[in-house]
């Protein structure tokens, strides 16, 4: 890692490698023991360590972006090998620290049940709380504060989903968990319900053992997902994906598709849901996961009558509001439309006819079409 201060928001700390605190194996392995320790400690629910080499997720991924699974997610190729090669996107990294924290509601199981209700608007769990990458940055930034405390200065950066970084695979290599058919990351005491984050760090830290795969011959994720978009085992299409529909796609959802979101107005749990190793998930720990009211399992109807500086208020915080206002209507009709036909349904997609921007306007008419009263 080349020579330079910390950045503004604290995140990094580079220094000549050349320069590197001299450590012996024994040294190593108690500071590796120690950073488990400490990450347990700030709040984290898991720590691992891992080596960069994700050259066999690279053809997977590589794979993937061939078939333009990607969608409109440009980001997934742009970046070249940086994304599986961690030293060639932070020079000198010889280790990568990832940990992983708990989301779950006490009430997860009782979600499922949303799902079922069309008058509801249901949003991922994931999304319900404080935005995680905030929280999880916070913690990560902490943790490596913590180690410089006690060996000096280090090279170092905070990852939490952001830039091209391959999480998941460097976290089951860290045996923080396999990825699964549905290319989430399980653990087999914990199910998938947790964030993940990483330290790109220029220390040679003893490494972890990989974790194993255990779906065997399950394929609940692969059955249930509404829109088929699990399209083989290790292989989801984001074009159909619901949760790529509703949060990254910024254009029209596509027609054939928009039956199949039911009232998912933000992201999708259903493949988590039917996953046999959550029964063993755990509830969060960390208060900023904790649902807020004015998010959770609200009527479509009142949802879709926010104004924007509504919107702007009761998503303030959480990763919600990164898809911004049309995007949350336009998710929000389409579930109108999949609702049962009442008065107050078609009211409410009229009154906002009156006023809405093109894409909104499209959506709001398919869903008045669904409902027989186009005006």
């Amino acid at each position: 890692m080349t020579a330079t201060q910390a950045n503004s928001n604290g995140t990094s700390k580079n220094i000549d490698s050349n320069s590197s605190l001299k450590m012996s194996d024994e040294q190593l392995s108690q500071l590796a023991s120690n950073i488990k320790q400490w990450g347990i400690e700030i709040g984290f629910d898991a720590v691992g360590i891992s080596d960069g080499d994700l050259s066999e997720h690279e053809v997977h991924l590589n794979a993937w972006l061939d078939k333009g699974m990607q969608g409109e997610m440009d980001y997934m190729q742009k970046h070249g090998s940086k994304r599986t090669n961690p030293s060639q996107l932070v020079e000198g990294t010889k280790r990568v620290i990832s940990v992983r924290m708990d989301y779950a509601p006490a009430d997860i199981r009782a979600a499922e049940q949303v799902i079922e209700d069309d008058t509801i608007g249901y949003v991922s769990r994931y999304a319900l709380g404080r935005d995680y990458h905030k929280v999880l940055r916070a913690r990560l930034k902490k943790l490596a504060q913590r180690v410089q405390q006690e060996i000096g200065e280090f090279g170092y950066r905070v990852f939490t989903d952001s830039a091209p970084v391959m999480e998941k695979a460097l976290a089951e290599k860290a045996g923080l968990g396999w990825i699964g058919k549905h290319s989430n990351l399980l653990d087999s005491k914990t199910g998938s319900w947790f964030f993940l984050g990483e330290i790109y760090v220029d220390l040679p830290l003893p490494i972890d053992k990989a974790a194993t795969n255990h779906c065997g011959s399950c394929q609940k994720c692969i059955d249930i997902c509404p829109t088929q978009a699990i399209v083989g085992p290790y292989q989801v299409d984001a074009r159909l994906c619901i949760s790529y529909l509703t949060i990254e796609l910024k254009g029209a959802i596509p027609v054939d598709l928009r039956s199949k979101l039911g009232n998912r107005i933000y992201g999708c749990d259903d493949c988590q849901f039917v996953c046999p190793w959550n029964k063993f998930a755990q509830t969060t720990k960390e208060p900023d996961f904790t649902p807020r009211e004015q998010l959770t399992d609200r009527k479509l109807v009142d949802l879709f009558a926010w104004s924007e500086d509504e919107f702007l208020k009761n998503t303030e915080g959480t990763a919600i509001r990164r898809i911004g206002y049309q995007s949350w209507l336009r998710n929000i009709a389409v579930s109108l439309g999949n609702a049962q036909t009442n008065k107050a349904v078609v009211s409410a997609l009229n009154q906002k006819l009156l006023t809405a921007e093109p894409l909104l306007e499209e959506h709001i008419l398919w869903a008045l079409e669904q409902h027989k009263q186009q005006t």
